[in-house]
């Protein structure tokens, strides 16, 4: 009997698999949207920082579509063994308001990792724009609301978040230009084939600077030190208009707790690695306290901004199926 016992507890020790050992190979992180940009930014400078403390590399892969609906899903079906994993935006909390028919539960569907950022945004505009403050700009798009465009890179998008904010603060609707990413559209922005947009300051920072682009305000309480001569849009007229972009890391879910352990704890190193810290300095943003890099923080977080986003969606009445 004692043989049999022994040899079945061996068996048993040998199916459950070795999680003390994760990661034993390569992992994959997934940015649901194209490379080059803000959100493929932040993956890139997290992975690589995580990859060193985790003895693995994380290879980014990017799965673009549909308002990043099209990587998470992916990753909602993947299995949960700790090897592949999503760092997605806001984009997790309004898609449950945004799309209609939802192939995943954004609250159910996944494990979570922490927080890593919480990106500001900035309204720019074509370096030939007339308007040359916010208040010009908000009394100029009221007055040529009809022959004014905006662009977004796409439904659920960063950009188109905070197109939905902005015309809903100004009571004015304008047409708006969907792009398939923030890339081609800043690229349009910067040619003057669109007039204004709203975006990251990690895809934005340095096309102010080099006056690619006219920057009329962050959409932060205070001025940020990467843009020092940017109002913030309380000061040029829209007070209270603050809208962050935060990003975080999350797994299919029922992976193994050990492995969201060192994860969670890998990726709070990796938000005070000074390389990490001062290139998201450069770009306009700062890593989340370790206390926010959590999987209990993520989940309130995520909770919180699902309930904040449900109305402003359901007055903006923009939907995708």
């Amino acid at each position: 009997m004692k043989r049999i016992m022994t040899a079945a507890l061996g068996a048993a020790i040998i199916a459950t698999p070795a999680f003390a050992e994760y990661p034993e190979r390569a992992i994959t992180m997934v940015v649901p949207f194209s490379a080059g940009g803000p959100t493929d930014t932040v993956t890139r400078l997290v992975a690589e920082s995580m990859s060193k403390d985790l003895g693995q590399q994380i290879v980014v892969e990017n799965v673009g579509g549909a308002g990043g609906t099209l990587g998470a899903g992916k990753v909602a079906k993947a299995d949960a063994d700790g090897y592949t994993l999503l760092l997605h935006h806001i984009g997790m909390a309004t898609s449950a308001t945004l799309y209609r028919k939802l192939a995943y539960d954004p609250l159910n569907a996944f494990d979570y990792v922490g927080l890593v950022t919480d990106v500001p945004m900035v309204i720019v505009a074509r370096p030939n724009f007339e308007p040359a403050d916010l208040k010009g700009l908000i009394e100029y798009v009221k007055a040529n609301k009809d022959k004014v465009n905006y662009a977004n890179a796409g439904i659920g998008a960063a950009s188109h978040l905070c197109g939905m904010m902005f015309m809903s603060a100004i009571e004015t609707k304008l047409t708006a230009v969907p792009y398939k990413g923030t890339g081609p559209a800043l690229t349009d922005l910067m040619g003057g084939q669109v007039d204004f947009m709203c975006d990251q300051t990690t895809n934005t920072t340095n096309q102010i600077k080099e006056k690619k682009i006219k920057a009329y305000a962050t959409t932060t309480a205070k001025r940020l030190d990467a843009l020092p001569d940017v109002p913030t849009a309380g000061e040029g007229g829209l007070p209270g208009f603050q809208v962050g972009i935060w990003h975080a890391v999350y797994a299919p879910k029922g992976t193994p707790k050990a492995a969201i352990d060192k994860l969670s704890a890998a990726l709070q190193k990796a938000l005070k690695d000074p390389n990490v810290v001062e290139r998201f300095a450069s770009l306009g943003t700062v890593p989340v306290t370790q206390e926010e890099a959590t999987p209990a923080a993520l989940e309130a977080k995520l909770k919180s901004e699902i309930a904040r986003w449900k109305p402003v969606i359901e007055s903006a009445g923009e939907y995708a199926d």
